[in-house]
């Protein structure tokens, strides 16, 4: 049939979808700018969960932790738990210069972090929250769901000797400060 031209809404509705997602990802951006504030002295030294911005898109979300933004260091490192046995428990140490920031990408796990006087316990079950953990703080991983992966975002390259193994010697450490 010459002469007549078919509309397609299909390249409309792409071409909307793209436009909605460009200004998600600059509305995030701008987030991530003010969530990533100034950190203080203060703040830098306590454990806080951090809400991840979301670009929403038909296609799948998408969340990005940019470091020195979002996070108060630069990101030197990550890695991440899979497969994980149940009743199993991670972690078990504590660092004297490394700060992380750890995600449930997958699933859900517990963190008990123990600053030498207080334990708390923070549950991770979405992967567009982190749990900022700075120096000085005992940390244990337990309760893993089935498929769970935990990533984690650290501030250093591994070094062994900023590890502290024994409890004990953590609470001496952290109380001589």
């Amino acid at each position: 049939m010459e002469g007549i031209h078919y509309f397609s809404y299909s390249h409309l509705f792409r071409g909307a979808i793209h436009y909605i997602f460009q200004a998600n990802h600059f509305i995030s951006k701008r987030f991530c700018y003010i969530k990533g504030m100034e950190w203080n002295e203060e703040q830098l030294k306590e454990p806080r969960l951090i809400d991840i911005p979301i670009a929403h898109d038909l296609r799948g979300n998408l969340s990005v932790v940019e470091g020195g933004e979002l996070i108060p260091f630069d990101i030197k490192r990550v890695y991440y738990l899979y497969d994980v046995p149940g009743g199993t428990t991670r972690g078990g140490h504590a660092h004297r210069k490394l700060r992380q920031l750890i995600i449930a990408a997958s699933g859900s796990f517990d963190v008990i972090l123990d600053d030498g006087k207080t334990r708390s316990k923070y549950s991770l079950n979405r992967s567009y929250h982190g749990l900022y953990i700075p120096t000085m703080h005992w940390r244990e991983i337990e309760n893993f769901s089935s498929g769970a992966v935990c990533m984690v975002l650290a501030s250093e390259h591994y070094d062994e000797s900023d590890y502290i193994y024994e409890y004990e010697d953590f609470v001496k450490e952290v109380n001589r400060d």
